[in-house]
């Protein structure tokens, strides 16, 4: 089977973030970028598939600037066995990092199955993964839990509000964006990662995929960091002295009773 995983570089989420010199992003400078978390589970289940079926492939991609080559480079420590970088600029957004990743994934020769996180940690949009397979024209199935696999489909288990779980059937070829319980993904051993650092990475430019400034849909402006924290306040006293105290602030100052 052909297998391909498309992954997001985003900031970890210890990161301290500052805004850049005209508000219109984050200033990068100083960012620890990790793997998307919710890649992780979908770069573990590509992983498995391919350990089930012999001769099968697991390639890597990722479009952004070529800081995200080191997160391909992540996957492929973990046992991925390509990796595909299109390069797009910084201020990419979801309309043109699918188009990017869809059209990438069209010059391929084949492709049996495309697995995604549900969605990346930094915007939380979840719009990618089905972007991606409309403009691949297959089949998507997000927030899937369990999977089980034939020669000609899938059947996932997904999540829907209120607790509840459906079971969607899709021939392949299918995209499937991983949720958190779908699977434990594994640590890179050491010998992988030296590996990593020599596996052929493939570069391409937006154009190679169709690719043009006009794809951008959305540009952002006015960013705002939220306000700091007020400091907490101590009510001193006995505690019938207190509570009585503590309900004045809470109606008089806070407000909330």
């Amino acid at each position: 089977m052909n297998i391909y995983v498309c992954i997001k570089q985003v900031p970890d989420t210890e990161t301290k973030i500052k805004l850049n010199a005209d508000s219109s992003g984050i200033d990068t400078a100083g960012i620890k970028w990790i793997l998307s978390p919710f890649d992780e589970f979908a770069v573990e289940e590509a992983l498995r598939v391919k350990e089930k079926n012999a001769g099968s492939t697991v390639t890597v991609i990722s479009a952004g600037p070529t800081r995200v080559v080191d997160s391909i480079r992540t996957a492929l420590a973990m046992g991925c066995d390509n990796g595909i970088h299109v390069e797009l600029p910084e201020s990419a957004d979801n309309a043109m990092a699918a188009k990017a990743l869809a059209g990438a994934l069209k010059k391929e020769a084949q492709v049996d199955l495309v697995f995604t996180g549900k969605e990346a940690i930094d915007d939380g949009a979840a719009q990618t993964s089905a972007l991606i397979a409309e403009g691949m024209g297959i089949p998507c199935v997000t927030v899937v839990l369990g999977i089980e696999y034939s020669a000609t489909a899938v059947k996932c288990k997904r999540e829907v509000e209120g607790g509840a779980f459906e079971m969607v059937e899709a021939p392949l070829p299918v995209l499937i964006a991983a949720q958190k319980g779908l699977n434990e993904p594994r640590y890179a051993s050491l010998p992988n990662i030296m590996k990593a650092k020599k596996k052929e990475v493939k570069s391409l430019k937006a154009a190679d995929v169709a690719v043009t400034d006009g794809d951008q849909k959305i540009r952002f402006k006015n960013f705002q960091l939220p306000p700091p924290k007020q400091s907490g306040k101590k009510v001193p006293g006995e505690i019938p002295a207190a509570a009585k105290e503590l309900v004045r602030l809470l109606h008089e100052e806070a407000k909330v009773v």
